[in-house]
């Protein structure tokens, strides 16, 4: 190669490396300016596998969710390992929603000469803004063609079938076996699941599955974003939007948070006031075991303490379906064992139980009492099941006559916490009868509790001395 070639192919080089580096004007000024979004960029810079950023209107939210897509599928990501041949979906609520909304976003942040080729559902591909896209084909930075392609709830979940997805962006809440389906999609290619989204349908399987994130799944990663966090929205226009909306309507609009929603029995329940995290018991603490029993629906225990206030502490969990007795009392006695819990001279554990565990069936000679007794779990079916009263003592307990918590759950009892927050009322004054273990068995509890405001101070100087070093530990854990 004589100097000229090389001058030439050298400049080539230079050339097609400034072409790669170059990104849209929209792109250029996203958090480039002094302004930053931090939320914005917190998103963007986390690398675990399902994101989501609950928002209020106007928030930012759906800017980094259709930022994310473009620099995905162009290979130009600031945060994460770029490929060629990207391949993700964009899913809106309607196809309408799509085009006034997420389709519009994508557009925004897309030049038009990193863009292949457009097919259309409906309008023209020379002016795809003011019609519905099916895909499109990007050019990607490492030499491929990267594809995003736009898909509906509406449509149905199967047309959410067979793809193997890089990554999949929710523009607000899909139902849950759309959401289900593409989980599928993005296996294969160890892809990310991403959703920006106002929670204005309340406590869904979203909050449950993300929010509550009741399965432990460690790719999980959420975020809320407000009014206040986008530096682009001016305080004046704030407070003019604050003073058009109710109360319940900022929590969502405005903070990005989920309402509680209509009857539900426990509003009081507030995770951010009676859950907490775990810390060490004191012997002295430690109260009872309460057992809802169930062979194919689930059996719900939990290990209960009480501290010299008269507070209830729940402190450990088992909660499992379609198991025998055998395993369960293993597992009450081995969770007992770890926790140092209290037990007889024999070395079994007590624990309160519905009453219908003394009942006897065809299928057995012995009860579910006996079964447990055999087990080394003695447990006692004398308790209050009165529904309507049970509650009202649970409620007396979450908020106490001077305005703070008198129930604690540990936040490692993720089903108890999701009862709490899912638990309705149905017709009349009874709840629904459906996912309530957790609940039946809490009420066992505390109706063997005097209520709050029966209980008498104690008299003893030196429980009062105990109760005095007890509250500065409980200072010192952060409660």
């Amino acid at each position: 190669m004589d100097r000229e070639d090389m001058i030439r192919r050298l400049a080539e080089i230079e050339g097609e490396l400034k072409r790669r580096k170059a990104v849209s004007a929209a792109l250029a000024g996203y958090n480039a300016g002094k302004k930053k979004h931090k939320k914005q960029l917190a998103f963007h810079r986390c690398k675990k596998r399902n994101r989501w950023v609950f928002g209020g209107n106007r928030s930012g939210k759906t800017e980094c969710g259709a930022v994310e897509a473009v620099w995905l599928a162009r290979g130009i990501h600031p945060y994460r390992k770029n490929r060629k041949d990207v391949f993700g979906w964009v899913v809106s609520l309607s196809q309408q929603v799509q085009r006034d909304v997420a389709q519009s976003k994508i557009l925004k942040y897309l030049p038009a000469e990193w863009i292949e080729d457009i097919t259309m559902l409906s309008g023209r591909r020379d002016s795809p803004s003011g019609g519905v896209i099916d895909q499109i084909k990007i050019r990607n930075v490492f030499g491929g063609v990267s594809t995003i392609g736009f898909k509906s709830c509406d449509q149905g979940r199967e047309k959410f079938q067979g793809s193997s997805l890089d990554f999949v962006w929710f523009d607000e809440e899909p139902p849950r076996d759309i959401y289900e389906e593409c989980l599928m999609r993005v296996m294969d290619r160890q892809g990310d699941i991403f959703g920006t989204m106002t929670p204005l349908k309340g406590e869904t399987f979203i909050y449950n599955e993300i929010y509550l994130n009741r399965r432990a799944n460690p790719e999980i990663w959420c975020e809320f974003m407000s009014w206040e966090d986008n530096p682009y929205l001016s305080a004046k226009e704030i407070k003019l939007l604050s003073s058009t909306l109710n109360e319940s309507s900022l929590d969502s609009r405005k903070y990005g948070k989920f309402s509680r929603g209509a009857g539900l029995v426990y509003p009081e329940f507030d995770i951010s006031a009676h859950v907490v995290p775990p810390f060490p018991i004191p012997p002295e603490w430690q109260e009872n075991i309460s057992i809802d029993p169930g062979l194919n629906n689930p059996l719900s225990a939990h290990w209960y303490a009480v501290d010299w206030d008269g507070n209830i502490y729940v402190v450990a969990e088992h909660f499992a379906a379609g198991k025998d007795i055998d395993y369960h009392a293993r597992c009450i006695k081995d969770i007992s064992a770890r926790l140092g819990w209290k037990c007889d001279s024999s070395g079994r554990v007590r624990a309160l139980i519905d009453s219908a565990a003394n009942q006897r069936t065809l299928a057995s000679v012995k009860s579910v009492s006996e079964l447990f007794a055999e087990k080394g779990v003695l447990v006692n079916p004398n308790v209050d099941k009165d529904v309507f009263a049970g509650i009202c003592r649970v409620k007396e307990y979450l908020k106490r006559d001077n305005g703070l918590p008198g129930l604690y759950v540990f936040d490692t009892c993720k089903n108890m916490i999701e009862e709490f927050s899912t638990y309705h009322w149905a017709d009349g004054d009874s709840p629904v009868k459906r996912d309530d273990h957790c609940m039946d068995e809490l009420r066992y509890f505390v109706m063997s509790r005097p209520r709050p405001s029966e209980r008498q101070k104690p008299l003893s100087p030196i429980a009062e001395d105990k109760m005095k070093r007890i509250r500065r530990l409980r200072r010192k854990v952060g409660r």
